[in-house]
């Protein structure tokens, strides 16, 4: 059911604002409107513009709420306003400090790579490298050279240079080493190496000894240093671990104390520097509203006027809240996926719900598998809170039912008595069609009184606001509803053996109502006293008008029939376990278990999705398009509600 609604206007000096909203606001739920939007006709207001102060807390406080483990499942201190943004300031300076020790040590990190990288290959060289340094007649360079051009290089030009190249290491692209050459031939020996693309490198000079010795002096570096990133780490978690419920409760208060800010965006203010009024509108449950108008009344700096949709000034259409029983909670993911119901519509959850778990459970019939569908969707439903799994669970209990009612018990049709019928044997003689299998025709006749309600409830919907010709003239509304019970009755009478009404009754139930439809765009004028009932001309009103009322005769015979899907399932999930028995070999008597297992796990999966999806079409295409708009929007919360 849609929960009803009050309008209500708060008004009161601009400087307590704050103080209303934690004292009473935080108390209710309330959707907010835009003030400057719905007070049109005040001339004197003015956007209520201020900087939240919390902001900037509140942005660091999520953020260390973000890094904690499993903060949804954190209880968090109640906190005040200072301690929380002391908090906030004392755990960003911690992090913050720890952030740029371990910052600078990944930067030292990164150094200590880069020499290891450059040393490594020269790990070969087996002397002291500071003391090759320091040679006065004969210098060095380090670096390396791509293997084809220092094959090249070793056997054509090597013999005539006047310099020593000692090789470190090779891999199967470069080959590194060190050239050797006589002090005043180094112009011409790093010529000569150039030309052979020869990459120098430059080892760092701040290590002494062999190139081995610095690069396990590196090693050993990094070593402690990867210690002391690691320790850096842990003290960042172990910090937040310490500081975790205080960090909770900071972010809760901090989030709080911002949305109450955050209401001045939807308030208006009077004009003028003295005596300056906030005024704030919105929409709360008629529960909620008297209990706060009554809340307030003794508050002489408030000012709340109430009122309701009928008695509304600034003519806005109430946000829909819906309350149903538990049982039917889930199925309303399947109305807000259609579209929530306007205010003043009718909210088809329940429908939805009974209608969807009946049908699916005479589609899919079997006490076995329905038990399976039960027991595992109320139990995701219990502990996951998944909407889809409530839905499933439900569904389970009548396809249980039905399976019953089919005598059907995981396939097998000889352990348990068909209550009602067997779908795939039983059939039934309908006249001048022959027999044809029972569960088509009930499903059919099923299909008829579902079309019928949904036109009282398209006449009911209609009725709540006024609109003529959805009440009278529509295919749907009183005279679509005369014709299509009259088409039900004569076929009922036909069937049954019993005698047809008068040829002038007949006339009168099949040929005026088709008539009112035809002439539902000029009879709606006619009523609503308009001048110009034919706007774009008889002519072109009399040929569209034909072939929109051959297209409502073809919609009632094709979405009657469409019902027929329901038995076709019934039959066709007996098939498939047929299948699944002939497979399992139970026709010997004995059959395999394992096979029996993956049949069953198998039809549940492929059928149970398939007929959900076609049950949720029958509701959508046949159900909800002869009645339901969907065209309301939500009902949401300024703020959570505090409980005190």
């Amino acid at each position: 059911m849609i929960v009803k609604m009050k309008f209500l206007s708060i008004t009161g000096p601009k400087a307590d604002i704050d103080r209303v909203t934690e004292e009473y606001l935080s108390k209710y739920e309330i959707h907010l409107e835009n003030a400057l939007m719905e007070l049109t006709n005040a001339q004197s207001l003015t956007p209520y513009f201020e900087i939240n102060p919390y902001k900037d807390s509140l942005h660091l406080a999520e953020s260390y709420y973000d890094m904690l483990e499993n903060p949804d499942k954190q209880k968090g201190k109640i906190l005040s306003l200072e301690n929380a943004l002391d908090l906030v300031k004392t755990v960003d300076a911690k992090i913050t400090a720890l952030d740029l020790e371990r910052t600078e040590m990944e930067k030292e990190n990164d150094l200590i790579l880069k020499h290891m990288r450059v040393i490594k290959p020269f790990r070969g060289l087996d002397y002291d490298i500071t003391s090759l340094v320091k040679f006065e007649f004969i210098k060095l360079h380090f670096g390396r050279i791509e293997k084809h051009y220092y094959e090249k290089f070793e056997k054509l030009i090597y013999e005539d240079t006047d310099t020593m190249f000692y090789q470190c290491y090779a891999d199967e692209q470069y080959v590194w080493g060190v050239y050797f050459f006589p002090k005043d031939k180094m112009n011409k020996a790093d010529i000569i190496y150039s030309s052979m693309h020869f990459e120098r490198l430059w080892i760092p000079d701040e290590y002494e000894g062999t190139a081995e010795d610095a690069y396990q002096l590196l090693v050993k570096r990094r070593e402690a240093l990867d210690d002391k990133i690691s320790e850096n780490q842990q003290q960042r978690a172990q910090l937040l671990r310490q500081y975790q419920e205080d960090i909770v409760g900071a972010k809760e208060k901090l989030d709080s104390l911002s949305q109450q800010f955050d209401i001045r965006k939807l308030a208006a203010c009077t004009k003028g520097e003295a005596d300056v009024f906030y005024v704030l509108c919105g929409w709360m449950s008629e529960t909620d509203a008297k209990a706060f108008v009554q809340d307030v009344s003794g508050d002489e700096k408030l000012f709340c006027i109430m009122e309701d949709q009928d008695h509304n000034l600034y003519h806005q259409q109430p946000p829909t809240k819906l309350s149903n029983p538990k049982i039917f909670k889930p199925f309303e993911m399947y109305v807000k996926m259609y579209g929530l119901p306007s205010y003043n519509e009718m909210d088809p959850t329940w429908l939805v719900a009974v209608t969807y778990a009946f049908i699916f459970g005479a589609m899919f019939g079997d006490v076995g598998q329905g038990l399976c569908l039960t027991i595992g969707g109320f139990l995701l439903y219990h502990f996951k809170k998944m909407d889809l799994a409530g839905i499933v669970g439900t569904a389970g209990i009548f396809s249980t039912f039905f399976g019953f009612m089919f005598g059907s018990l995981f396939g097998f049709e000889d352990i348990l008595p068909a209550l009602w019928l067997r779908p795939m044997t039983h059939m039934l003689t309908v006249p001048f069609v022959g027999k044809l299998n029972t569960v088509f025709v009930i499903s059919i006749a099923f299909g008829m009184f579902i079309i019928l309600a949904c036109m009282a409830f398209h006449i009911i919907n209609a009725c709540r606001t006024g609109d003529t010709e959805n009440i009278w003239f529509d295919a749907n509304a009183v005279a679509g509803l005369v014709f299509y019970g009259s088409a039900v009755t004569v076929i009922v009478l036909f069937m049954t053996g019993h005698a047809l009404p008068a040829g002038a009754v007949l006339a009168v139930m099949f040929i005026l109502p088709l008539l009112l439809i035809f002439l539902k765009e000029p009879l709606t004028g006619l009523l609503k006293k308009k001048e110009d009932l034919f706007p774009e001309g008889k002519g072109m009103f009399f040929v569209q008008g034909f072939f929109e009322l051959f297209e409502v005769l073809l919609s009632y015979f094709s979405n009657t029939l469409s019902f027929v899907r329901i038995g076709a399932f019934a039959v066709s999930h007996a098939a498939m376990m047929e299948v699944v028995l002939m497979l399992a070999g139970a026709q010997q008597g004995s059959p395999n278990p394992v096979v029996m297992i993956l049949g069953n796990l198998f039809v549940i999966g492929l059928e149970g999705l398939v007929v959900g999806i076609q049950v949720l079409r029958l509701e959508y295409y046949e159900l909800f398009s002869r009645f339901y708009k969907g065209t309301g929007r939500a009902f949401v919360p300024f703020a959570k509600k505090v409980n005190l």
